[in-house]
């Protein structure tokens, strides 16, 4: 009876898998859209359902066969979260996945060796985004490869489809690819790496990548498809890399950092230990429960060219975002030092895990030439690799890794409101470049100390205006591709962060639609309001007498980002909460204050 269970959801998996794969190369496109979204990432896509939900016309143009980017396309499902700070679309997904494995007696927070953060299987998370994203128009395995422009606005795109090419015209356009490639098809300047177009510098350092994979374990043994007989070239320099992370009696993390290694393999597991929907049981992260951990994210010691350095020196070149030829080649090998690590675990390790075959079952472009059997491990790698970095608009304003950690200071070590009074989203994450992080590698006269002075100390705030374009009127970023410097990229990079702001940009364009308005004059008040209507939190200060239902809730932000009104206290070190004192008679200086303050943009 088992095994007729068993294969019963093998099945329905790879039914609903096959579903959610599905490409639409027969969508009805229409001519016109308010709004062309390039990219379906996490930040692309979370800016079509809030566009699409305030009544604009949406088209999302996504080059894989999938939604959810980093999250479900890059297989990253370990969601990198400091702030547990949830809101907007972002809670509304976490709760549908929370609703999900609950109701299956599955714990989420599975991940980095601490019951904090949470993790999904990439194919429930991409189960998720669709519904959140249905009646939206979204055209995969496509890209825009032209825009039209007149008096610096954009008129029209050309996009390339497996059904041909086709220019739809737009009132908007956001660029919330992964490598920020439509910036540069709009004429405008653009930061890559630690140079300025027009005069890239190709040879300048950016972040690995990595081609991730979900692996599981099979307690049966591994079905003979999904365990190659040969290796691929060059596997000895991977075995001798892999070697360095991770063996059967290396150490067990102790709860401490920098992590000795090379850890054991049950260690490794642990890190991006994500839930299982297809085995008996439960487990979560905490130590006791590792050994218990069946299914994982190979995202660890094969990033790329990690060790192996590119010219002998650490990260990617800049070339790898300009030259397409070159990316290709870069994520061919990217992919194939992820496979050597099945091998090893396979035949050094001894371990019974392969890739997952319940996840993705869609050959990518990257593994097409490779030998027949290593082709069915490969189908069930993600359709594309893990980017930390990207090209990144210039607007009027470019954040900085100062400016980042001022703010983060808010109500810490003394500090009261440092609050920015245009912020649109709140996040937390290191100022994390991997590799390529030494003074020459820094834009913006950052150095590499500021990785450390600098870091966030707490939650920060993103503002509005680095994801609106200085030179193109009706052009915004998303996703990876803000005006900020590469050390602020560093925080502003991770799933949370790019959904919040992918929101964000979606109020900013049905706005400048609804409004007939170009980005840039659409008032800051009215793009924060609509966020706050629908349940984005932006100010850091939160009270013990103001919580979210408490129907003040949202003018009381307002109140913060423009320091309207003095609190009663703040929120310290030593209390997470404030108390504003909204029962509390307002004070003739309070009134002349906000009189004051009343030209607010």
């Amino acid at each position: 009876m088992g095994d007729f269970m068993n294969k019963k959801l093998l099945a329905f998996c790879f039914v609903m898998i096959m579903m959610f794969s599905e490409n639409v190369y027969g969508l009805n496109l229409h001519d016109d859209y308010d709004v062309v979204i390039a990219g379906g990432g996490t930040g692309g896509i979370s800016a079509a359902i809030q566009a699409h939900r305030m009544g604009v016309s949406v088209l999302v143009v996504e080059s894989s066969n999938l939604i959810g980017g980093q999250a479900v396309a890059a297989g990253v499902s370990t969601m990198d979260d400091y702030s547990n700070n949830k809101s907007g679309i972002y809670l509304e997904f976490m709760e549908k996945i929370q609703e999900y494995y609950s109701s299956r007696g599955k714990d989420i927070k599975t991940c980095y060796w601490d019951y904090f953060e949470d993790a999904f299987e990439p194919s429930i998370g991409h189960k998720f985004l669709l519904g959140m994203a249905e009646n939206i128009d979204i055209l995969y395995q496509s890209e825009i490869i032209a825009v039209t422009k007149s008096d610096s606005k954009i008129s029209s795109v050309i996009i390339n489809s497996p059904s041909g090419k086709k220019n739809i015209t737009c009132r908007i356009l956001i660029d919330a690819t992964e490598y920020g490639d439509i910036i540069p098809l709009t004429g405008t300047n653009y930061r890559s790496g630690n140079s300025q177009s027009p005069n890239i510098n190709n040879n300048a350092m950016i972040q690995d990548i990595t081609w991730t994979a979900i692996i599981r374990k099979y307690p049966n043994g591994i079905p003979n498809h999904l365990r190659p007989k040969n290796p691929l070239p060059d596997y000895e320099r991977a075995k001798f890399n892999y070697q360095e992370y991770v063996t059967n009696d290396g150490f067990s993390f102790d709860g401490t950092f920098p992590v000795k290694q090379p850890v054991n393999f049950i260690t490794h597991n642990a890190y991006r230990g994500i839930p299982d929907s297809f085995t008996p049981g439960n487990y979560d992260s905490k130590p006791e429960n590792w050994p218990l951990i069946s299914k994982s994210s190979v995202n660890w010691g094969n990033d790329y060219p990690g060790q192996y350095k590119w010219h002998d020196n650490y990260g990617l070149p800049v070339e790898y975002l300009e030259n397409k030829s070159l990316r290709k080649r870069i994520e061919r090998d990217a992919l194939i030092k992820t496979l050597h690590f099945i091998y090893y675990i396979q035949n050094e390790l001894n371990q019974n895990w392969s890739v997952d075959e319940n996840e993705y079952n869609y050959l990518p472009e990257a593994a097409k030439d490779l030998p027949e059997e290593w082709k069915n491990i490969a189908r069930h790698l993600p359709p594309i690799p893990y980017i930390r970095e990207s090209r990144r608009i210039i607007s009027k304003h470019t954040l900085t890794s100062e400016e980042i950690h001022k703010n983060s200071l808010s109500y810490h070590k003394n500090n009261k409101n440092n609050e920015i009074h245009n912020a649109i989203a709140i996040g937390h994450y290191d100022l994390d470049l991997h590799h390529a992080k030494f003074d020459s590698d820094m834009d913006m006269n950052e150095k590499e100390i500021y990785s450390f002075t600098h870091n966030p100390e707490g939650n920060f705030q993103v503002p509005l205006d680095i994801m609106i374009d200085s030179e193109i009127k009706n052009f915004i970023a998303a996703e990876k591709n803000l005006s900020m410097s590469r050390l602020a990229s560093g925080a502003l990079r991770l799933q949370p962060i790019t959904m919040m702001t992918g929101q964000a940009a979606g109020v900013l364009a049905a706005l400048s639609v609804i409004e007939g308005k170009m980005p840039v004059d659409v008032k800051t008040i009215n793009v924060q309001r609509t966020l706050l209507d629908y349940g984005v939190d932006l100010s850091l200060c939160n009270y013990a007498d103001v919580g979210r239902e408490n129907k003040f809730y949202g003018s009381i932000q307002l109140c913060n980002l423009y320091n309207l009104l003095e609190p009663l206290s703040y929120p310290d070190d030593d209390n997470d909460l404030g108390v504003f004192g909204v029962d509390e008679l307002i004070s003739e200086s309070d009134i002349a204050k906000l009189i004051e303050r009343a030209k607010i943009d």
